[in-house]
C-alpha cells in the first residue's frame, strides 16, 4: 500500500477512533463523580452483545438507525443539513400505514406500493424544504425544522377515528394492515427475527456508493456540495442539484420506518419509534457520510440502546449510554476538525520538503553548468 494511501486511511479513521475514546474517557469521569464504577457499566453492556436475543434486537434497531442516516449523509455530501429526516420518516411510516390498512393486493403489489408510498411521501416532504431553498433562499435547516411539527401536527389529524384513526383504549392506531403487507423476517429460533428489510439497508447501502463514487450524478453531487461556484462553471446546476438532493434525502428517510412497520408492528400508533431521524445526524456524523461506516456506528448506536437497559438491574442508570452518545457527537465534531488541520499541516510541511528538494537539485544543476562552461 503506498504511503499516501496509508496517510489517507489513517485521517479517515483517527476521527471516529478519537471521538469513541474522548466519550468512553468523559463518561467514565461522570460515573466517577457520581462514585460508581467506571468499568463494570462497559462490562455489563459488552455482556449484553453476547446474547443473542439481544444481537437481533441490536441488527434490527440497527437497521432504521442506517436508513436514517443515508438519508442524512445525502443532504451532508451536497453540503445540507436535513434535520426534518424525523419528521419525513414518521409521515411516510404514517401513509405507508394507511394505505396498508386500507388497500388489499396481491403481496407481489402490495409490498412495492407500500414502499412507493413512503417514499414519495418522505420525498414530498423534502421537496417543499428544497423549493423554498432554491426559489426563495430559505434555510433548509429552518424549513426542514418547522416541517417536522407541521409533520406531527398532520400525523395528529390523520389519527381522527373520524379520518384515518382506530382508537384502542388509549392508543391511537391506523388499524391492522393486511397480511399482502407484512414481509416476514428471518427466523433466529428463540432468539426471535430479523427484520425482513435489513436487506433493504443493505441494498440501500449499496446503491449510495455506487451512485456517488460511480456515477456523473454522483460527482455533480460532491461537486456541488465542494462548491457550487466551480460546479456551476462546468456546466451542473447548483439549484437543480440542492433540489434532487433534497428529494432522494428525504426518499430514503421516507424508508427509514418500513422495516419495524412491514416486520412488526403492521400498524402506526403512538408506540411506533420516534427521534430516529435526529439519531440519524450523529451516526452520519460518526460513519463520515461512509456506508461502511454509516454501517459500524449504526451498530455501535443499536448496541448502546438495546444494552443499556440491563443497567439498571445493576445500580446503575441506563441514561448513561445517552450521555455517551451525547458525548460521542460533540466529540466528533472537535476530532474531525483536529484532524482535518492535522492532516493539512502534514499536507503542507510534505509539500514544503518536496519544494526545498527541488530546490536544492535545481542549484547543483546550475552549479554544474557553470562548471561546465568553464
Amino acid at each position: 500500500m503506498k504511503k499516501f494511501d496509508k496517510e489517507r486511511m489513517l485521517l479517515a479513521v483517527a476521527g471516529p477512533v478519537i471521538a469513541l475514546v474522548v466519550a468512553v474517557a468523559l463518561t467514565s469521569i461522570v460515573l466517577l463523580a457520581s462514585g460508581k464504577s467506571p468499568i463494570e457499566p462497559y462490562t455489563i453492556m459488552f455482556q449484553q452483545a453476547t446474547y443473542s436475543d439481544i444481537q437481533v434486537l441490536i441488527i434490527n434497531q440497527a437497521s432504521l438507525y442506517y436508513i436514517a442516516a443515508l438519508a442524512v449523509a445525502i443532504g451532508f455530501r451536497m453540503n445540507l443539513f436535513n434535520i426534518g429526516v424525523d419528521g419525513q420518516y414518521q409521515l411516510a411510516a404514517m401513509m405507508a400505514a394507511v394505505v396498508g390498512a386500507h388497500v388489499a393486493l396481491p403481496a407481489v403489489l402490495q409490498v412495492p406500493l407500500l414502499m412507493i408510498t413512503a417514499i414519495c411521501t418522505g420525498a414530498f416532504w423534502a421537496g417543499i424544504a428544497g423549493v423554498l431553498k432554491v426559489t426563495r433562499g430559505v434555510s433548509e435547516v429552518v424549513a426542514t425544522i418547522m416541517l417536522n411539527a407541521i409533520a406531527t401536527s398532520v400525523i395528529a389529524y390523520l389519527w381522527l377515528p373520524d379520518v384515518f384513526g382506530v382508537k384502542l383504549g388509549n392508543n391511537n392506531t391506523t388499524g391492522e394492515m393486511h397480511k399482502s403487507g407484512w414481509i416476514p423476517g428471518f427466523s433466529m429460533g428463540d432468539a426471535g427475527e430479523i427484520y425482513g428489510l435489513v436487506i433493504l439497508a443493505v441494498l440501500l447501502g449499496i446503491g449510495y456508493w455506487i451512485v456517488l463514487n460511480r456515477t456523473r450524478f454522483g460527482f455533480d453531487l460532491r461537486a456541488s456540495g465542494a462548491s457550487e461556484s466551480a460546479a456551476a462553471a462546468s456546466g451542473v446546476d447548483p439549484k437543480r442539484m440542492v433540489l434532487t438532493a433534497m428529494l432522494l434525502s428525504g426518499g430514503i428517510a421516507g424508508l427509514a420506518g418500513l422495516p419495524i412497520l412491514l416486520g412488526d408492528t403492521h400498524t402506526y400508533s403512538l408506540n411506533f419509534p420516534t427521534g430516529i431521524g435526529f439519531l440519524g445526524i450523529g451516526i452520519a456524523l460518526l460513519g463520515r457520510n461512509s456506508p461502511v461506516g454509516i454501517a459500524f456506528a449504526s451498530l455501535l448506536w443499536a448496541w448502546l440502546d438495546k444494552a443499556s437497559p440491563e443497567l439498571d438491574f445493576h445500580g446503575y442508570d441506563k441514561e448513561i449510554a445517552v450521555i455517551m452518545q451525547g458525548l460521542i457527537v460533540i466529540a466528533v465534531v472537535v476530532s474531525y476538525e483536529s484532524v482535518r488541520e492535522w492532516g493539512l499541516r502534514r499536507q503542507q510541511r510534505r509539500v514544503g520538503a518536496e519544494l526545498a528538494a527541488g530546490n536544492v537539485l535545481g542549484g547543483n544543476d546550475n552549479t554544474d553548468k557553470e562548471v561546465a562552461g568553464r
